[in-house]
């Protein structure tokens, strides 16, 4: 076998593999030895995981999700009052709000990195509605042709779909199906789930560790079942609380402690390695191990935590509606769909603020607008852009009035 083809061989079943077939979303091989199969189910169990996944989807699935329209001149227009923007933004389907449905897509995302959803569409092929379908339930295949199909075993039935069918969300991978971040990062969550288990193990022995009862003689078969009887208690955690060792008889502990495994740090580093795993910062799931101030490097942290983990999942949904939800009709109509990051802002009064100060001042929004944003009723002369007047030519300095000022009638520049 040539390096190619062993290279092709050591590749197939890869999600980087590009290949015709069914694809796969597990690696190919295990890097470590006697890495356990770790599930979603035990996989949550972690606390870490639980946290970063917690962290990712309710973040993301809060976001509003709008629906614009865009002018051949650029102009971008909110769009309520069309059939997708009540998908996309308020319900669905008729059994989810917009909320439970992304938290259920981004579940699957995260773990799985693939996400699926089934399309209903009216007899124009608009959608208008949405069900999400799990990710271990569904199979990719593409065809001879180059086209996809997705298999979705439902009970006992298996449904097939085309692509045009489905919104599929997709994580890093080849293309066509993401690569599955829990079954890349088994490893690291097999070793928390045996710390975890030890520590367990350990506390439920009382802390009692497995020994040797040492003695110079020799004993008969009958004494030596007479003293696991009466001593066994030593390392399987009884409630005695004293044990008397006769005829020099000695207990000698032969395994090692939880310090001498290190296994505090152990635990800490699993928090600090899985979090890596999901693109979390320890800190925001509670990790005090290595700050416990909310302050400038907080902020700066959370920042980047938007910039480098959540802008790129959210682009990638925003495509993956663009060229699957949307029709090409709707497309050419200057249609898309964007979430809303300045909803995350809500929280800090101070910097919205600013914001708004800032682009009210310099003719970006108009006061109605950002009155808009925090759910104001809009005022009479708010629709007017505006913009403070301070670097002008020293020679009209007390020269520029506004309409209507004493010198209005005199100043070319106020008219």
């Amino acid at each position: 076998m040539g390096l190619f083809s062993s290279v092709r061989s050591w590749l197939r079943g890869n999600a980087m593999a590009q290949r015709q077939g069914v694809q796969r979303s597990e690696p190919s091989g295990a890097a470590y030895e006697e890495t356990p199969i770790v599930g979603p189910d035990a996989a949550l169990q972690v606390s870490t995981v639980w946290a970063c996944v917690k962290l990712l989807v309710e973040t993301i699935a809060s976001l509003p999700l709008f629906v614009y329209r865009t002018d051949s001149a650029g102009r971008r227009q909110l769009v309520r009052d069309d059939e997708l923007y009540v998908v996309l933004h308020d319900s669905p389907n008729r059994r989810m709000t917009a909320q439970e449905f992304w938290e259920f897509m981004l579940l699957n995302l995260v773990l799985r990195g693939n996400a699926y959803a089934r399309i209903e569409r009216n007899a124009q092929g608009r959608a208008f509605a949405l069900w999400p379908m799990a990710a271990d339930q569904v199979e990719v295949k593409v065809l001879h042709d180059g086209s996809l199909v997705y298999a979705y075993v439902l009970d006992s039935a298996t449904l097939i779909y085309g692509e045009e069918d489905i919104l599929h969300i997709k994580g890093v991978g080849n293309g066509v199906v993401g690569m599955s971040p829990l079954d890349y990062m088994r490893a690291s969550v097999g070793l928390a789930i045996a710390a975890q288990n030890h520590t367990a193990a350990t506390y439920r022995k009382q802390a009692r560790r497995a020994g040797i009862l040492m003695t110079d003689r020799v004993l008969s078969q009958q004494q030596r079942d007479a003293l696991r009887e009466n001593f066994g208690e030593i390392t399987t955690g009884g409630k005695n609380e004293l044990y008397i060792l006769e005829a020099n008889f000695k207990f000698e502990p032969i395994n090692m402690t939880p310090a001498d495994l290190q296994l505090l740090e152990t635990r800490r580093f699993a928090v600090e390695d899985l979090a890596r795993w999901f693109g979390v910062p320890s800190v925001l799931i509670n990790d005090t191990s290595k700050t416990t101030t909310w302050g400038t490097g907080v902020e700066q942290i959370i920042e980047g935590f938007y910039k480098f983990t959540l802008r790129p999942q959210l682009e990638r949904i925003e495509q993956a509606i663009h060229r699957r939800v949307l029709t090409a009709r709707q497309r050419a109509e200057g249609l898309h769909a964007e979430f809303s990051f300045d909803s995350l802002l809500r929280a800090s009064l101070k910097d919205r603020m600013e914001i708004y100060a800032k682009a009210t001042q310099n003719g970006i929004k108009t006061r109605n607008e950002c009155r808009q944003l925090e759910n104001d009723p809009p005022l009479p002369g708010g629709d007017v852009l505006t913009a403070q007047v301070n670097l002008v030519p020293i020679e009209l300095l007390g020269k520029i009035q506004p309409k209507g000022g004493s010198n209005a009638s005199q100043d070319p520049v106020a008219q």
